[in-house]
């Protein structure tokens, strides 16, 4: 779909620090937010996506102190997700500095969400997080909510074709299975979900090698986001585009 391949780093945040685990559980911290972002930003990312992992907990005013900040230090598109319920949430972020608003659990739970944001802000805007993983369903991927704790019994590619129609503007793909193993990204559920998908499709979760990021493209994505790799050093941004640029996809 995009001819020009998006790096995006991902900060997982927790009362105002960033976090990573493997599968959301044994969180290490990974540094203060607003430096991290405003490296990753002069390193060369094509946007940064910021997730409130804690934002169910109820102190949302850290939130949007931390993307007030961060927006002020980087001048890359910020995607903030995390607790976002309703309008008025989206509203807010949006004042604070975030560029698009990503929505899951509050989506699965009334739909209607997704065409409420779109027809207020515009589907350029919304970004739908799918937690998905192998399940007993029709096309053995089904959706979970809760940082990919809890199951829903719902059919992954069912609930993207529905939410493609209700308007999304993007599609974010996180494979719980692969979530923060570095054992390269779930390249079956890329392949499989895409037919389905009819926006730009970010995959998510498992990214390792350098390799890992040109199979992503092949299998469907259109954007690439990462996390622990940038995290703690295990390339650079910068790396991660001249690999891809040299192997002749074209990046931004």
């Amino acid at each position: 779909m995009n001819p020009s391949i998006r790096i995006i780093p991902c900060l997982d945040v927790t009362e105002g620090r960033v976090v990573k685990g493997i599968n959301f559980t044994n969180l290490q911290d990974a540094g203060d937010p607003v430096e991290m972002a405003r490296v990753y930003g002069l390193e060369g990312a094509d946007e940064l996506t910021f997730l409130d992992i804690s934002a169910s907990t109820g102190n949302r005013q850290t939130t949007y102190d931390v993307v007030s900040s961060t927006a002020e230090q980087v001048f890359i598109p910020l995607t903030v997700g995390g607790g976002v319920r309703t309008v008025a949430d989206v509203d807010k972020l949006l004042r604070a500095g975030a560029d698009k608003i990503s929505v899951n659990t509050a989506a699965i739970q009334r739909p209607e969400l997704l065409s409420e944001i779109t027809q207020q802000f515009g589907a350029q805007v919304l970004v739908l997080s799918v937690d998905a993983r192998r399940g007993a369903t029709s096309s053995s991927f089904e959706l979970t909510t809760h940082g990919g704790t809890q199951g829903t019994g719902i059919d992954a590619i069912e609930w993207v074709e529905k939410a493609c129609d209700l308007g999304v503007g993007e599609i974010l793909l996180n494979s719980m299975d692969a979530d923060g193993t570095r054992a390269g990204y779930d390249l079956e559920m890329i392949q499989v979900m895409r037919p389905h998908i009819s926006t730009p499709l970010i995959a998510s979760g498992g990214a390792g090698a350098l390799e890992d990021f040109a199979r992503a493209i092949d299998a469907g994505a259109d954007a690439l986001l990462a996390a622990s790799v940038f995290h703690f050093g295990v390339y650079r941004i910068s790396q991660v585009k001249d690999f891809l640029r040299s192997a002749g996809y074209l990046i931004r």
